[in-house]
């Protein structure tokens, strides 16, 4: 099937869009930021829907089966591979990598980010990357955004600062500052961060399964 281009699209050079793609209206592909260079493009794979109002830059590699909500914005040097969702408004500014299968909910920030796999991100999330802004010249070779590793999730609200690790399995509470690494499969909340209990420690609300994420892609 050929891509579906919504009214008011603006696609600029250098930009690819995969087949069975929908493109909403009045979205913008391929637009070049501040630091843009030539040799930059917008590659977008397949089975794509990019709702209303999304501008994406040039500069930026997305896998197949990628969604947005209305409103998201997309800079450049981004790296999103397969089945990734980018939700409403959501802000992913320069240098981020999202691996396969994760969720960035609505309203969130990400910059120099490290995404991997199957990660859940709740509304309204903000990653931190500069600890010393601004304009310190060599910002980029100092701590970077937070790593969030496979099948973590980050509850809703919660502030991350720069460099931080949270480890694979593990779950942050709404709400929460994680100022420093969380091992893997454990539960932190708090202001700032603190490790409570062992993700194995946490009890399913209705009784349907003997404890949380007993399913895929968890299992």
């Amino acid at each position: 099937m050929a891509v579906k281009i919504g009214k008011g699209v603006r696609i600029y050079p250098k930009v690819k869009i995969g087949k069975n793609s929908v493109i909403g209206d009045f979205v913008i592909l391929g637009l070049k930021g501040r630091d843009s260079i030539d040799s930059y493009k917008l590659d977008i794979g397949e089975n794509a829907t990019v709702r209303a109002f999304t501008v994406i830059y040039t500069g930026n590699k997305i896998g197949n089966d990628f969604q947005t909500g209305q409103g998201a914005s997309i800079r450049e040097n981004n790296v999103i591979k397969d089945n990734v969702s980018i939700g409403t408004n959501a802000v992913l500014e320069y240098e981020n990598f999202i691996d396969s299968g994760s969720r960035i909910h609505s309203n969130c920030f990400l910059e120099m980010t490290t995404i991997g796999k199957n990660v859940f991100v709740g509304p309204g999330v903000v990653f931190l990357d500069d600890p010393h802004p601004m304009k310190c010249p060599r910002y980029k070779e100092c701590k970077g955004g937070a790593k969030v590793e496979d099948f973590a999730k980050i509850g809703g609200r919660s502030v991350l600062l720069p460099g931080v690790i949270v480890g694979k399995h593990s779950l942050i509470g709404a709400g929460s500052c994680v100022t420093r690494n969380i091992p893997e499969n454990r539960v932190a909340v708090g202001y700032p961060a603190q490790v409570v209990k062992k993700i194995s420690d946490l009890q399913c609300y209705i009784g349907a399964f003997d404890q949380p994420y007993e399913w895929e892609p968890y299992i």
